[in-house]
């Protein structure tokens, strides 16, 4: 697997890494940062250790991916999105830019997170103790533009979050959530099918 091999980096053949990215940054969690084939990683963007990620990985710029963070072929983290740690994530799943993905959450397959889509996973930030609890985006699942899920929650396979959404409680499968808070509705033909990155 190793094309270039440090202390704590890994990675294919042909990555591509600027120079003012910073790819195996050490952090809390040590281990080695794994990178597959093909891997872009553009300017200002930083990948933490213990971080594992398949074939043809890429970055916007200003990227930041912590440790912990699992996922498969095809991860697009766009520029200034964040996948903040502890974090599974299958293969083709895209970030767009500013999304935001918090510890305990998990991803299916060919996921799509709009611009400044929000996944939360503390039902009471700062104000009182409470246990983390990521929330599960199933399969071929959107999520639009500043969309929000809050922690806990499952958004059913196949099912497509609406932009502004709030999403407060479960999305059944083939579901669309629109609204705030997020009411369920039929996904509509033209939204059937699965998604496509």
């Amino acid at each position: 697997m190793s094309e270039h091999r440090h202390a704590t980096v890994e990675t294919g053949v042909d990555p591509e890494i600027a120079e003012t990215a910073v790819v195996g940054k050490r952090g809390g969690d040590g281990g080695v940062t794994r990178l597959g084939d093909d891997a872009t990683v553009r300017a200002g963007t930083i990948v933490y250790t213990d971080v594992s990620v398949g074939d043809r990985f890429a970055t916007g710029h200003n990227a930041v991916v912590r440790g912990g963070t699992t996922a498969g072929d095809d991860l697009l983290v766009g520029t200034n999105a964040t996948v903040d740690g502890h974090v599974e994530l299958g293969s083709n799943v895209s970030l767009q830019t500013g999304a935001y993905l918090p510890p305990e959450t998990t991803v299916g397959d060919n996921v799509f997170f709009g611009p400044h889509a929000v996944v939360t996973n503390d039902n009471y930030p700062v104000r009182a103790a409470s246990e983390l609890a990521g929330a599960t985006i199933e399969s071929d699942v959107s999520v639009g533009a500043n969309a929000t899920v809050l922690p806990g929650v499952t958004v059913g396979e196949g099912s497509f979050v609406a932009a502004g959404a709030l999403v407060t409680e479960d999305v059944p499968p083939e579901t669309l959530a629109v609204g705030s808070p997020a009411r369920h509705e039929s996904l509509p033909e033209e939204l059937q099918g699965g998604n496509e990155l």
